[in-house]
């Protein structure tokens, strides 16, 4: 997992060439004036799904990690609580479903506030549970760059 500020993108021109490509498309859109959707960046291999949502109590979160895509998760706009638990650390809730490519988990990790213009990279290695509100419910803008796996 890797988190940081939209502004040093540049640091992290050595994960590849398409984790750079969704980490220069997040630096360089303004994702307020796009529609909820899906946009394509290089077809199935990158693209972008932008979401609207209002942030959930942690008790209503799902740990879950993916095996084909990279999630590339950026805060437009609002905060939200993330956590993070290294996947081998948690016991299987949902086996891995190949048609969403989504595993859903159960279990313990750590949790941390992102704010306005942090992105978080989360591998296939990585669990996480999204989308958890900061003491109240609120809306979010939020940027997640599918990126598919080199294999």
């Amino acid at each position: 997992m890797i988190i940081d500020r939209i502004e040093n993108v540049p640091l992290y021109a050595g994960l590849g060439a398409k984790v750079q490509q969704a980490l220069e498309y997040l630096a360089k859109t303004d994702f307020k004036a796009l529609e909820s959707g899906r946009y394509e960046i290089a077809g199935d291999e990158v693209f972008a799904l932008v979401q609207r949502y209002e942030t959930k109590p942690h008790d209503q979160g799902l740990w879950e990690a993916h095996r084909r895509y990279i999630d590339v998760q950026y805060l437009v706009s609002g905060s939200e609580i993330m956590g993070y638990a290294p996947l081998d650390t948690l016991a299987v809730k949902e086996p891995y479903k190949p048609e969403n490519d989504c595993e859903l988990l159960t279990g313990t990790g750590d949790f941390l506030t992102v704010s306005p213009r942090m992105f978080a990279v989360f591998f296939p290695q990585d669990a996480h549970m999204p989308g958890l509100m900061n003491k109240i419910p609120e809306p979010v803008i939020k940027v997640v760059v599918k990126v598919q796996c080199e294999n």
